[in-house]
């Protein structure tokens, strides 16, 4: 699991930092979450693949969260895309996309298709083989998720030295592998668990930006691998946070400590600090695993 951050600061884009967007590979999916101004230049920079994103997930209708998305579902046109894209995203985000297609005369030349979120409970948005995507709801100024990814449980491997101890034909390895025991010629049961690796312990990562101190989000949360919290104001602004639906350093870190996370990513800074040190210091007098996300900076989980 890789994660990029093309974006990670608050509302006005500036010369040297863009608004919220990052890129997450996970199980050969390559996931856009949040889609702020300068989105598509930003990966470009850093040599994405456009033609590999086929799901974006947008948390809440502010202008530095989704006013990229226009743009870049403009550009995967040009491009001559005809692979379908899914966008996950608040009640109205396909009238707001579909009004600038329509006004600028720019449909597109393959599927959109848009899952608009109401709900105010978790729920599952997206699922295949290998990975889950659950909402996390949290607390803005406008109806605004999270994103909890998760991978599934990989398959056991086939141990081929323990096999070939026991003399197991090679014409049994397929069902070794689909999890079958294995009966001997002379009786004997081998269980499957003593002929193959136990899998990797799924990964998992949490996206949670914009919101205000919101713990009854901790369940929800509680144990993944890589927990993002937005954290726009040090404590010494703290009288703004509440009023602007947003969280400080410290209140990222006492929801990663009540959490059990194993590593917090803070973000979303607000520009109004002459450094993003500060954030990770405050932090860390709460919870001791703490990284600072900056525009380019990627993250193996």
């Amino acid at each position: 699991m890789k994660l990029t951050i093309l974006g990670c600061y608050a509302a006005t884009p500036r010369t040297l930092t863009n608004p919220t967007s990052q890129v997450l590979e996970i199980k050969n999916h390559m996931f856009l979450i949040d889609c702020g101004e300068g989105t598509q230049v930003q990966l470009r920079k850093h040599k994405i693949r456009f033609s590999r994103i086929n799901h974006i997930f947008i948390s809440h209708l502010h202008g530095d969260h989704f006013f990229g998305l226009p743009g870049l579902v403009s550009t995967f046109r040009l491009l001559g895309r005809d692979a379908e894209m899914h966008i996950y995203g608040p009640k109205g985000i396909e009238e707001a996309i579909n009004l600038l297609l329509k006004l600028g005369n720019s449909y597109t030349n393959y599927k959109l298709v848009f899952h608009e979120l109401t709900s105010k409970s978790s729920e599952l948005v997206f699922e295949d083989k290998s990975v889950t995507v659950e909402t996390i709801p949290l607390k803005h100024r406008v109806y605004t998720n999270g994103f909890l990814f998760k991978e599934k449980l990989a398959t056991r491997t086939l141990n081929v030295a323990v096999a070939n101890e026991y003399g197991i034909d090679k014409c049994y390895f397929q069902n070794i592998k689909n999890g079958k025991d294995i009966v001997l010629d002379d009786g004997r049961t081998i269980l499957n668990e003593e002929l193959t690796f136990d899998p990797p312990k799924p990964k998992s990562y949490a996206f949670c930006s914009d919101t205000a101190y919101k713990p009854d989000i901790i369940p929800l949360i509680s144990g993944v691998d890589v927990l993002y919290h937005e954290s726009t104001f040090l404590e010494t602004q703290a009288e703004l946070a509440p009023k602007t639906k947003h969280s400080t350093a410290k209140e990222a870190a006492l929801i990663a400590k009540q959490a059990g996370v194993g590593q917090l990513i803070l973000g979303h800074y607000s520009t109004r600090y002459k450094s993003i040190d500060l954030f990770k210091e405050e932090a860390e007098t709460v919870f001791e695993n703490v990284l600072l996300a900056d525009d380019g900076k990627t993250f193996t989980i």
